[in-house]
């Protein structure tokens, strides 16, 4: 005697999460219908294969466990959010942990605008939570695509047309000011403005970390004393390779933003100044011909970022901010504020500073 092959009703009798389902099918020729049966999932509502091992692998995916989680939590509904792949986490900081870590862990692509944690290795475990989810987690380190500085990383890295780097420059000053409140929940004129500026310098130099670094910073703003940081800072770096970077970082400017950078090399200088619609160079006057925010700036650097984000969840790009290079960034962002507090160089190649701890609360 032959063993019984088990039905669809078998099946779904034995899975609770699975059913039966009947279609109708007119052949237009003849005219006749049929009855067809199919099983499915009824969380995630997808046809299944009848076969015990396809079964036992969907009920034990991630998929089938979010699905059946939302369902129930909706009174048996399938709602809309199912669809939903990624997550875009824009709270601060010291909010975005929770958030980030629950949407890897519901499968989803994280897309955090802030740093992820101001702790070193509570921000690392988030990177670690996304390798182990197989999911893509990108930081909002926006500069990187702007057109105008890819042009430039191509110039420098892939045609070598100035030959060996020997300075970058850049100048940062924002408009409108930030808030108070802002400011306390960014973290800082180091991980919310020159975090930025030192990623885009160790992007284009293909360096990670520099050997000295030493910053000067002061605060204008007498209600930025009380938050115990700076609404202006210049850091000086130098890289293993010996080239020199400078990055002048200001939280005022005046009716519009100021954002430049130029570049030194063996061969010859390129230089990315203001850029408005009307092409017309300015640097923070007072009665600026085109007032233009940070925002509106790197308006295409954000389009290009979010795009790059939807792609990764797509499966059809790696994320271009890797864990390492964005470990590093704030690595460096912790020793520039160490310096200014200190009032002395931070040698990196020792690694004598702590960078356990990225930044501490502001009280």
């Amino acid at each position: 005697m032959g063993r019984k092959k088990k039905t669809l009703h078998d099946y779904a009798a034995e899975f609770s999460d699975l059913a039966v389902k009947r279609h109708v099918i007119e052949h237009k020729e003849s005219g006749e219908s049929a009855v067809v049966e199919t099983l499915y999932c009824k969380s995630c509502e997808i046809p299944m294969r009848v076969r015990r091992d396809r079964i036992l692998e969907h009920l034990a995916s991630g998929r089938h466990y979010r699905n059946n989680t939302l369902v129930k939590h909706h009174g048996g509904a399938r709602v809309p959010l199912l669809l939903v792949s990624g997550v875009i986490v824009c709270c601060p900081p010291d909010e975005a942990l929770d958030v980030v870590i629950d949407a890897l862990r519901a499968g989803k692509g994280v897309f955090c605008e802030k740093l992820p944690s101001f702790d070193r290795q509570t921000a690392e475990s988030c990177f670690h939570e996304a390798d182990r989810c197989g999911r893509p987690l990108i930081c909002g380190f926006y500069k990187r695509f702007d057109p105008a500085l890819q042009f430039l990383y191509k110039k420098v890295r892939d045609n070598q047309s100035l030959g060996k780097i020997h300075q970058i420059s850049t100048v940062s000053r924002s408009y409108p000011a930030v808030s108070l409140d802002q400011v306390k929940k960014s973290g800082g004129i180091f991980y919310d403005v020159a975090v930025h500026d030192i990623d885009v310098v160790s992007w284009l130099l293909g360096e990670s970390v520099p050997d000295i670094i030493f910053s000067l910073g002061h605060a204008f703003c007498s209600e930025m004393n009380t938050l115990k940081d700076a609404d202006l800072a210049t850091i000086s770096m130098k890289f293993p390779s010996g080239a020199v970077v400078s990055l002048d970082i200001s939280q005022h400017c005046t009716r519009n933003c100021d954002q430049r950078l130029e570049i030194h090399g063996s061969k010859g200088t390129l230089r990315m100044d203001n850029q408005n619609t009307l092409g017309i160079s300015e640097y923070g006057t007072s009665s600026s011909f085109c007032s233009q925010s940070l925002a509106e700036r790197y308006r295409d650097a954000y389009r290009m970022l979010v795009r790059h984000f939807l792609r990764t969840i797509q499966g059809k790009e790696a994320p271009f901010i890797t864990k390492e290079q964005f470990l590093s960034t704030v690595k460096v962002a912790a020793a520039a504020e160490q310096s200014w507090q200190n009032g002395s160089a931070v040698d990196l190649r020792n690694e004598a500073m702590d960078v356990t701890v990225i930044k501490t609360e502001i009280q």
